[in-house]
Parts: structure tokens; sequence; C-alpha cells
């Protein structure tokens, strides 16, 4: 009796734990909205109050109509995010096939060279990278941005952990009927991918709309930029005392980023466990 009334404390501790660190990580995103729907003499009123006072639309209004071509920049991370995405799914799904199913000499090296690849930052590469974009002519084009990640050792590694768990007997009964390895591929294995492939997509798709450093230093013309690159050219409206303005460029910034997260949090959380327990 003791045990379970010990029990059910714990559990409320935990709960209660788990309340106050979600409310401190939904804080944030809560006052970026409310302060984006402020006028600017709301947005510096003391003492500040939770919700806005008056919703004031303006904001959205004028950040279409700044000097920062947003709307084009928005369509540019769009490109980007999309084009990383599909790109990885793709190339990391079939790398991931022949380093779990294939074998041919050197797989385990040149596995763990790609696990090597992981514990390089971004800022070792981007100069070759750069000098050869300069020379190829596709700095300051989204495109050019897209195609550095089209693939990445993160995800071949998550998915071939994931391929490690399928069970061999179909793909052995599918060989003895005189399958190759591009129909076990994808009549077999894709199909038990599901759970991983959301997982990576949103995962991957995320991670690209948030690039900054890349395209600092890739795209520096102003049609080229994504939506992080704005977030710096609008700086100055802030400096200028109109913090709602730049809350409100960067609520749309951050809005798709969280509806795919409440829409896909179970994929994710399912895909990385998976991958992880079973591989």
């Amino acid at each position: 009796m003791q045990t379970q009334s010990a029990s059910r404390w714990i559990d409320r501790a935990i709960l209660s734990v788990m309340a106050v660190l979600g409310f401190f990580m939904v804080m944030p995103f809560f006052w970026l909205f409310s302060m984006s729907f402020r006028s600017v003499a709301d947005a510096y009123k003391m003492p500040p109050s939770f919700f806005p006072p008056n919703l004031d639309f303006k904001n959205y209004w004028t950040v279409l109509h700044t000097s920062v071509p947003f709307g084009q920049i928005y369509l540019n991370s769009i490109e980007i995010a999309l084009l990383v995405t599909i790109g990885q799914l793709v190339t990391c799904t079939l790398a991931a096939f022949a380093f779990a199913r294939l074998s041919f000499p050197g797989r385990d090296s040149l596995f763990f060279i790609l696990l090597v690849g992981l514990m390089f930052p971004a800022q070792v590469t981007i100069l070759p990278i750069y000098l050869g974009y300069a020379q190829i002519g596709l700095l300051n084009k989204p495109m050019g941005l897209a195609l550095m990640y089209l693939t990445s050792s993160f995800g071949v590694f998550m998915m071939r952990q994931f391929m490690l768990s399928q069970p061999r007997a179909l793909e052995e009964a599918a060989l003895m009927d005189g399958a190759g390895y591009f129909k076990i591929f994808w009549r077999i294995s894709l199909p038990q991918l599901r759970p991983a492939l959301s997982a990576l997509g949103i995962i991957t798709f995320t991670q690209t709309w948030n690039y900054y450093f890349q395209a600092k230093v890739l795209l520096q013309a102003q049609n080229s930029m994504n939506l992080p690159l704005a977030m710096d050219a609008l700086r100055g409206y802030m400096q200028s005392g109109n913090l709602s303005l730049v809350m409100a460029a960067m609520s749309m910034a951050v809005a798709p980023v969280i509806l795919l997260f409440l829409i896909a949090q179970k994929m994710i959380i399912e895909g990385v466990t998976m991958s992880g327990i079973r591989g």
C-alpha cells in the first residue's frame, strides 16, 4: 500500500516537473506570436501584458511590403527544404540498403568513413564549396545550397539502423524466386520503412529550414536569401524600434515548422525510437 502511494507521489512529481519545463518551452513561442499582433506603442507598454490589448495585423502586411522581398525569400526556403528533404530520402535510403543488405569489398570501411564525416562541422568544407560554386555559377542560387545536402551521413546511419532490424526471411525467399536487389528494396524493404522515412523527412525539413551559416556564405543577393537571412536583413527595423514587425516576420518563419511538428510528432518519436532500439 505504501509502495503504491509512493509511486503515485513520484508520478505526480514527474508530471509537475514536466509541466513546468513545458511552460518554459512554450512561453517564448507564445510571446513571439503575442508581440507580432501588437502596435509599436503596445510592444513597449509597461507593465507588459501576456495578451495583445488590440489585435493588430498590420505588422504582417508590412513584412510583405518592406524593401526585403519576403515573399520570394519564403519561396526560396520552401524550394531548398523540399529539394533537400526529397534528395535525402532517396539517397540515404538507397545507401542504407547497400550498407545493411549487400556484401561488397570495403563495405565496413566505407561506412566507418561515412560516420567520421559526421564529426566535421560545416565550417570545414564551406570554403572549397564556395570556390567551386563560384567557378560553375552556383553562388546566389537556392539550388546551390540544396545541392550541398542532397545526402547526409546521419540519414544513412539512421536508415541503416532501421534496415538492420528487418527480418531477412522475406528477402531470402524473394532471392530464391529470382527477384533482384532493387525489386527487394522497392517491394519488401521500403514499405517497412514508413516510420523511419517520416522521421528522417521531418528532421531534414526542419534542419534545412533553419540553415544560416551556409546560406550566409553562398546566398548574398536578397532575391536568393532564405528565411534566417531575411531575419538578419530585417534587424534594422528592430533597431529602429519596430520590434513587432520583426516578431511578425519570425512568426511567419517558424509557423510551418511548428505545424509540421505538431502534426507529425508521433511519427518523429516512433521513427527515432525504433531506429535506436532495433539497431
